[in-house]
């Protein structure tokens, strides 16, 4: 009898080890990947102070419009040959930062505090909403995921700025869905609001609103919520056309390329869909072909991002859809609030699509991408989630640390890709636990 009750305990212990011996191996894989992004992030504060072109310029900018100059000019831009890329309301925003020169000469320690809070910031879902090793794992993915916080210390850009907006954005967004009883849905509302004020900064990326939709939420809400975005948006390019008349004229002539013999920020290379499907027309000698370019762009995006990623959502929704007598769009919505946690994982990686898909996206607005891809990171199996902190952390790190730049090439689109294909949902989701509000 004895024999058998030892046996028993025997039995029930197996899995408790097991279980206990996971979480020692991903723990040791999360501290060992720490270290490897704190060595590289070192590097990189220590690297040459020539860098930072960016935050010169943009103080530049800054420092020119309060001269009175036009600083859509390069040439009224001190020590520079690049332009100003921002709406004219930015001027008077960024004057703060730029006082002093403080932000130029200390902008490296500056950003990475800036990033470490966008990583805090960054909220969890269902069972990751608090634990140490989830914040942990948020904030290494953040600082050394895709190589984006590196290319931000290196050039000083201020898509920092953006990233802390988006975290804060997504902290308020991604709160447990209110109840039927009428909760405020206030915090979304100001989400929402942050989220359209972020995609003002970088025009290119406003479809990323239209992932607000996928929250769960009734069908009004997330209405109200995206009308609140678009108004966020349209907020600060009306304020420059009526209060900055001159200069919004001088903004669209240098973002257009129309301001003769100096840098036009359209035209730079950057690993995006869009400049892929110009190589590969360029390849086959139709890159002068606009609508080619375009068809291109658009089979490339729906055969890589957008397209998995609705296979991936019909997979969870498609049974309860197409067995409901209601339409497609309102089953939809069913099951988006019947499934709460599994709606707001579908939003950040329609986020993270949407941003992929932009036309035009720098190697430093991989920062942003890699803020979507660390909530979502910590959700997966210990052994998907080494897959990703292997594809999106590890190998970009050492091949930087050793050298090999991720600059006019595809690379880090091909690892966001990668990530991104192995963050998918694969399995239908069952229903999720009622929520507290």
């Amino acid at each position: 009898m004895t024999s058998l009750a030892s046996s028993v305990d025997a039995g029930q212990q197996r899995p408790l080890v097991a279980e206990a011996s996971g979480r020692n191996w991903l723990t040791r894989l999360i501290l060992a990947v720490a270290v490897l992004v704190a060595t590289s992030v070192a590097i990189d504060l220590g690297a040459d102070e020539t860098f930072g072109w960016d935050a010169r310029v943009n103080c530049a900018a800054v420092e020119a419009h309060v001269a009175g100059l036009d600083p859509y000019f390069v040439k009224n831009l001190k020590d520079t040959k690049l332009s100003y890329p921002y709406l004219p309301v930015t001027l008077d925003a960024f004057r703060p930062l730029c006082a002093g020169g403080f932000l130029v000469a200390h902008y490296k320690p500056i950003f990475l505090i800036l990033a470490v809070i966008s990583a805090l910031l960054l909220p969890g879902l269902g069972k990751t909403r608090g634990g140490l090793q989830s914040i942990a794992l948020r904030v290494v993915f953040a600082l050394g995921g895709l190589l984006g916080f590196e290319w931000i210390i290196a050039t000083g850009n201020f898509a920092i700025l953006s990233g802390l907006l988006t975290a804060a954005s997504l902290a308020l967004l991604l709160r447990p869905a209110p109840s039927e009883g009428g909760a405020s849905i206030a915090p979304q509302l100001a989400g929402a609001a942050l989220l359209g004020l972020v995609t003002s900064f970088k025009l290119v990326f406003f479809p990323v609103l239209a992932a607000l939709y996928v929250l769960p939420l009734p069908r009004r809400s997330k209405l109200l919520l995206i009308a609140v975005a678009a108004g966020m948006f349209a907020l600060p390019i009306l304020a420059s056309l009526v209060a900055y008349p001159d200069l919004f004229k001088s903004w669209l002539a240098a973002i257009f390329g129309q301001i003769p013999g100096q840098h036009a920020p359209g035209n730079e290379v950057n690993p995006s869909l869009l400049f892929l499907s110009l190589t590969l027309a360029d390849h086959v000698g139709l890159a002068g072909s606009k609508s080619v370019v375009a068809v291109l762009y658009g089979l490339i995006a729906v055969a890589l991002v957008l397209g998995p990623l609705a296979m991936s959502v019909w997979r969870m929704v498609g049974a309860q859809a197409a067995a409901g007598k209601a339409s497609l769009l309102q089953a939809f919505d069913g099951w988006l609030i019947g499934h709460p946690e599994a709606a707001m994982r579908i939003a950040v990686l329609a986020m993270y699509a949407l941003y992929l898909c932009a036309p035009r996206l720098k190697e430093y607005a991989f920062f942003e991408v890699a803020l979507y891809a660390a909530i979502l990171v910590v959700e997966l199996p210990a052994a998907m989630m080494a897959a990703v902190l292997a594809i999106a952390v590890v190998i970009p790190t050492l091949a930087s640390v050793s050298g090999i730049a991720f600059m006019g090439g595809f690379g880090q689109l091909a690892i966001a890709l990668i990530c991104f294909w192995l963050l998918l949902p694969r399995q239908p989701s069952g229903r999720s636990a009622p929520q507290e509000t």
